[in-house]
């Protein structure tokens, strides 16, 4: 099987006018000059460019501000979950007149703001409030 290729073989130098519309050159008719397509530089493999538009980076950036805000969040929830050192604490049975005041002033630093022990004292023996009842359990932290 054989191909033919077709193309156009004759080029006329008819110019058509630009006020009349009438041909106004009929010079020999001369044939078209064959092109060759030049080879294409082999410098090596094409490389494609990307280009971003402004829509393009602004989701890239919410995209890393997100990933970023994940990671930290569940960073944060690992840490949260660790195990807390456990405090060592020593039973202490209330007296008559005892006051929680009386208490956490005698088992709190001397830079330590007492209300912040007494607050402590309420979380950590689970009480409702900080009223206290004599011969009642609590424990403190140890000295």
């Amino acid at each position: 099987m054989s191909a033919m290729v077709v193309g156009p073989a004759v080029r006329s130098q008819v110019s058509v006018g630009r006020s009349s519309g009438r041909r106004t050159g009929g010079g020999p008719v001369v044939p078209a000059r064959a092109v060759n397509p030049a080879p294409a530089a082999t410098t090596g493999p094409a490389t494609a460019h990307l280009h971003l538009t402004a829509r393009g980076r602004a989701v890239l950036w919410i995209l890393a501000a997100v990933v970023v805000a994940a990671v930290t969040l569940f960073a944060s929830q690992a840490s949260a979950d660790a195990p807390v050192a456990a405090q060592e604490v020593v039973r202490h049975v209330v007296q008559p007149g005892e006051t929680l005041w009386q208490i956490a002033e005698s088992v709190s630093a001397p830079s330590q703001d007492v209300r912040d022990v007494v607050v402590e004292l309420v979380a950590l023996n689970e009480l409702p409030d900080a009223g206290l009842m004599a011969g009642q359990v609590i424990v403190v932290p140890a000295d």
